[in-house]
């Protein structure tokens, strides 16, 4: 799990992001970023409507897979980044963990790409 430091507080951070910034897109999830130079962390959110499911466990099961992807995977490499990751597609809380490893690996490396710091 993402610590809190790494957590978004109240909705107006959330609205910059979705207001400003870009998009990256896999049939499960799509995942919008924007930098945050008020910041020396990265924030991370990850959002699961009740469109999903009704039930609540399911989401937060789909939430949890997605945090300690993004805690594993790329947490040493983000700097100053606000992310937020719409989920989509319900199947995310059933599928294989290294379906949805494989899924989340496509869409960081792009992130990681977009936001690093030798970019132009």
């Amino acid at each position: 799990m993402v610590s809190s430091l790494h957590r978004f507080a109240g909705t107006n951070s959330l609205n910059y992001v979705y207001r400003e910034g870009k998009t990256l897109r896999t049939k499960f999830f799509s995942v919008k970023f924007a930098p945050n130079s008020h910041r020396s962390t990265y924030r991370v959110a990850v959002v699961v409507s009740k469109k999903i499911s009704k039930s609540a466990p399911v989401r937060n099961r789909i939430r949890r897979r997605l945090y300690e992807l993004i805690r594993v995977e790329i947490a040493d490499k983000l700097t100053n980044i606000d992310v937020v990751i719409s989920v989509f597609d319900a199947e995310v809380a059933e599928m294989p963990a290294a379906e949805l490893k494989n899924a989340f690996k496509e869409v960081a490396r792009e992130l990681l790409m977009h936001t690093s710091p030798t970019r132009n």
